[in-house]
């Protein structure tokens, strides 16, 4: 009953976002909701996703403040020296251009957050795609090479939950990732170069003076290295783990403003004019945490893996990190990472185990989602 529950929720949920006849927030509550009271859960539905929230809410927390955080420092003309010097050095042609916003992508992703990839390559080169008319589409692309590299990051979502699941170390997941990641960031710098050639054909070099397409904040020089510092400490204390990660993004964002903006009004008009982006982004993670809940508590995340398992042929037991690897991208973008790396992952692992495929091997696997699905 519960693997015909799970697959019936997760058909009407692909029909009602693909048909557009409801949107992500209110399929996220409201199919979730319907199907639990079908499956006869309604009396235990309040419990189930109040440990939805709870699990979802350190992450909801992370990304609230660590977008305030970067959204902050944007305002403050961080990144402003260092876009200024890339920006300057692409002048109008495409080529450069696009090699600019990947090296700047790379520099926002080291961060482990995909959002602020967007937000501030976006910001800094938006006004010279517009002029030029460059191809979005491409820039897209591009970006999306960078926000995946950030996301298998150690201190990235998806790298600290497959290492959780599978009780390794980090260092474990993460090390033999290194060469193939750096192989992925070359490939981004060759596509960047590719993309360019064909916009270069087809509207030529133009003769642009760059920096007078960049906002001239005014930003005082102490504040400048004092941005960078905190961040570096930030960073620094995020890979060391010396606090719960929303814990640290919460002092770093209100370090953030009250150096940069003392006055109490501005301080209220920078976190308001922010206020926006971030709420859409919160409401829509809180409403994930109703669908995780009720998919975990009731039984039907745990069904729906074990049928998965079932299904896969003794003989392809041995090759089980690749198919942890192709399922891995299709069931991410249906539910949760949670649900995925915390639900899934460790039943496959178990299948996997008796062919000698080790926890890490299978972690590793499980992230090739989180490259193809940033």
């Amino acid at each position: 009953m519960l693997i015909a529950l799970s697959f019936a929720m997760f058909a009407c949920f692909i029909y009602l976002l693909i048909s557009g006849r409801m949107s992500a927030v209110t399929v996220l509550i409201l199919v979730p909701t319907v199907f639990a009271l079908i499956g006869g859960f309604g009396g235990d539905m309040g419990d189930m996703v109040v440990k939805g929230i709870k699990t979802i809410a350190p992450t909801g927390v992370l990304l609230i403040f660590a977008m305030l955080y970067f959204m902050v420092m944007t305002d403050a003309g961080m990144f402003d020296p260092i876009v200024k010097r890339i920006i300057g050095a692409v002048g109008g042609d495409p080529v450069r251009i696009f090699i600019g916003t990947v090296a700047l992508g790379y520099i926002v992703a080291l961060d482990g957050d995909g959002a602020t990839v967007y937000m501030i390559t976006l910001s800094a080169f938006m006004p010279l795609y517009r002029r030029l008319g460059l191809s979005l589409p491409m820039v897209a692309c591009l970006l999306l090479q960078c926000t995946g590299i950030g996301n298998l990051l150690p201190w990235g979502g998806p790298t600290a939950r497959a290492a959780a699941s599978m009780k390794v170390e980090m260092s474990d997941v993460f090390t033999p990732l290194i060469l193939p990641l750096l192989a992925c960031v070359a490939w981004a710098f060759v596509m960047a170069y590719l993309f360019g050639l064909r916009e270069r054909k087809r509207i030529g070099h133009v003769e642009l003076d760059s920096s007078t397409l960049i906002e001239d904040r005014g930003s005082a020089t102490w504040k400048l290295y004092f941005n960078w510092a905190l961040t570096i400490v930030l960073m620094t204390s995020l890979v060391l783990e010396l606090l719960p990660l929303s814990y640290l993004f919460m002092i770093g964002a209100a370090i953030a403003v009250t150096v940069n903006f003392p006055q109490y009004k501005r301080q209220q008009e920078v976190i308001g004019s922010h206020a926006p982006a971030i709420l859409s982004v919160a409401i829509m993670l809180f409403s994930a945490s109703v669908f995780i809940g009720i998919l975990n508590e009731t039984g039907m995340a745990s069904a729906l893996a074990k049928a998965i398992v079932s299904v896969i042929p003794q003989s392809v037991g041995p090759y089980m990190a690749v198919i942890t690897a192709l399922i891995s991208i299709p069931v991410t973008w249906l539910v949760s990472n949670d649900v995925f790396y915390f639900g899934m992952l460790p039943i496959l692992a178990e299948a996997a185990g008796h062919y000698g495929i080790t926890g890490a091997e299978m972690a590793r696997a499980s992230l090739v989602a989180s490259r193809c699905i940033s």
